[in-house]
């Protein structure tokens, strides 16, 4: 899907530079199966990368500046490399938000290095769609940092990077997100999903097996769009670090379904189903991993709309139009259904039969028209590979 974003991020850098570009790199939205809310709670995720990637052309330079320009803006934002310092975090509302995932991959690259590395023109183009919470923010981050590292001559591996891309996204940006989207991003591998131990960083690779099954994945894109650096995301995380703390527990990895009934007693109601929700969707995650391992893709259902009910009811992070999406897909034969992503808008995802995918399509379109909501954007998604040199 990225050939188009590959050729406006070659034209823009030519536009910018008058030269081809020095390299092109490029890096994956994702989808969370399963797992969310979880990753920033020390606890378990299970995404896959997907193949709608963001791509950057790079132009080298020696005067150690770094400007960066992309598709969504066409005006070009320009620093010394030695100044970023300056500017994150404490500036970064200085920087048009944009550009701040890219500038503050290369603030945090750098950090405790010499800034007197030579200087880069990024040009930067998507095929990720924005806010549908298919994490194009870490699209742009893991690009950049693949990018930066290789022509910087850093020797990061790929879990340097991701914690790279979310130092930038949590400081440069803003936006008080875990790590999953950034480890989906460089890990990612075709037909497969990341189960992640987001306390060690233990990544394994479990085949999801969709394609044998005939199963492909559809994205519910709501048009409703969110941003994680607003209060929602930040008001949730605090609920998590609050409910913990009562528990007197590290993170909410640690408490167990068991322990639920406890805690019910210890906190109030709202703090109460935040965790619950977080406690339940840990077990769910390790649950579709083995079922996958044990039935296969068609086994896990289930688990699909039980988490989507968690994040709605306990959560409280789904918006009407992801619902009606999601019940919607249900109801036309989606063997599974949930949102997908930090919520209050984006996208949800429906697991479904090859041959059902129309059906399942023209019953949310006109489930969404009937509502009066503006018309939802349906695609489906291939688990594919992470960050890479493209050329």
């Amino acid at each position: 899907m990225s050939a188009t974003a590959t050729a406006e991020a070659r034209t823009l850098l030519h536009e910018l530079t008058g030269r081809a570009p020095a390299g092109v790199w490029s890096a994956p939205g994702r989808v969370n199966l399963i797992g969310e809310h979880t990753d920033y709670n020390d606890g378990f995720v299970f995404p896959f990368a997907i193949d709608a990637r963001t791509v950057v052309a790079l132009g080298a330079r020696t005067d150690g500046r770094i400007r960066v320009v992309s598709t969504f803006d066409k005006t070009p934002v320009e620093v010394a490399l030695a100044d970023l310092d300056a500017l994150f975090p404490g500036r970064r509302d200085e920087v048009v938000e944009w550009a701040r995932y890219p500038l503050g991959v290369a603030w945090a690259l750098l950090d405790g290095r010499d800034a007197a590395t030579a200087g880069v023109d990024l040009a930067i183009a998507s095929d990720v769609p924005v806010g549908a919470g298919l994490s194009s923010s870490a699209a742009i981050e893991e690009a950049t940092a693949s990018a930066l590292d290789d022509v910087w001559g850093l020797g990061l591996d790929r879990i340097a990077l991701a914690h790279a891309g979310r130092r930038a996204e949590n400081e440069a940006v803003g936006a008080p997100t875990g790590i999953m989207d950034q480890m989906a991003s460089v890990l990612g591998r075709a037909d497969a999903g990341i189960f992640l131990d987001c306390r060690d960083f233990h990544a394994d690779t479990i085949p999801l097996g969709f394609a044998a099954a005939d199963l492909e994945v559809l994205v519910m894109d709501t048009r409703v769009a969110h941003a994680h650096s607003t209060g929602g995301y930040g008001e949730r995380r605090a609920a998590c670090e609050r409910g913990a703390a009562i528990l007197g527990v590290p993170a909410l990895r640690d408490v167990r379904v068991d322990d639920l009934p406890r805690a019910q007693e210890l906190m109030d109601d709202v703090t109460f189903r935040r965790v619950r929700h977080v406690v339940t969707e840990n077990q769910r995650v390790i649950d579709t991993v083995r079922v996958l391992r044990g039935q296969g893709p068609r086994a896990i259902g289930a688990l699909l709309d039980a988490s989507h009910a968690s994040m709605r009811d306990d959560f409280e992070i789904s918006v009407p139009e992801l619902d009606l999406a999601v019940e919607t897909a249900r109801a036309a034969g989606a063997i599974g259904a949930r949102m997908t992503g930090g919520g209050f808008g984006g996208a949800a995802i429906a697991l479904v039969d090859r041959e059902r995918v129309g059906e399942v399509s023209a019953a949310v379109t006109s489930a969404f028209a009937a509502a009066g909501y503006a018309a939802p954007h349906l695609f489906t998604v291939q688990p594919s590979d992470g960050a890479r040199r493209d050329a």
